[in-house]
């Protein structure tokens, strides 16, 4: 686990945004997968804003993507071992990078066929919490043909990643813009922040 770990941290270090190919395993990537299918078809997943409780935007339409946010209390096991997951990462991310990490926030996000995010950051304006932005793919047999690669936007480079499933992308949340390109077939993931609060 420690080499996957090494793999998403040593490439952030080395180029501000990590990358790692399978940080999921395929039977948690599809267990995954298969729950944000069934929440979507129980119409579970909601439209997703812009902003926090304080800035939220209803009327916004810079992003398109639906969403359900997880948490330590749900009885799904998929669910729980990717959140055990995070937190194995978070304490290894503290230990080597002294980050200080102590919370988290995750959820699904689905963007259907011609949806998008238009280019934004992680943090928000009225909230410093957020520190590192975490994303992870779940997405079958995906080519560039199909739209929806997540572009972001470095000081050194730009990136423009595929959402392919056990893929998983690392940034600072306050330092990087990026945006998920309009998507030709349905795209999921499950997006989410390591925080200070």
């Amino acid at each position: 686990m420690n080499a996957k770990f090494d793999e998403l941290i040593g490439s952030f270090v080395g180029n501000e945004i990590g990358l790692c190919e399978h940080f999921l395993t395929m039977e948690l990537a599809k267990l995954l997968q298969q729950n944000l299918l069934e929440l979507d078809a129980d119409e579970r997943m909601q439209p997703a804003g812009i902003g926090n409780d304080i800035t939220k935007d209803p009327l916004q339409k810079k992003r398109g993507d639906k969403i359900f946010w997880l948490n330590k209390e749900s009885k799904n096991i998929a669910e729980l071992a990717f959140l055990d997951h995070v937190e194995n990462f978070i304490e290894y991310l503290n230990s080597t990078c002294y980050t200080g990490i102590n919370a988290y926030e995750f959820h699904y996000a689905l963007y259907d066929a011609g949806t998008f995010y238009k280019r934004h950051k992680d943090q928000f304006r009225n909230n410093q919490d957020r520190k590192y932005s975490l994303i992870s793919y779940l997405n079958d047999d995906w080519i560039d043909s199909d739209g929806g690669a997540l572009m972001v936007y470095g000081d050194k480079k730009d990136e423009k990643i595929l959402p392919c499933i056990r893929k998983s992308v690392f940034f600072k949340s306050a330092e990087l813009e990026h945006e998920v390109l309009v998507s030709s077939r349905p795209r999921m993931s499950i997006t989410g922040w390591l925080k200070q609060v």
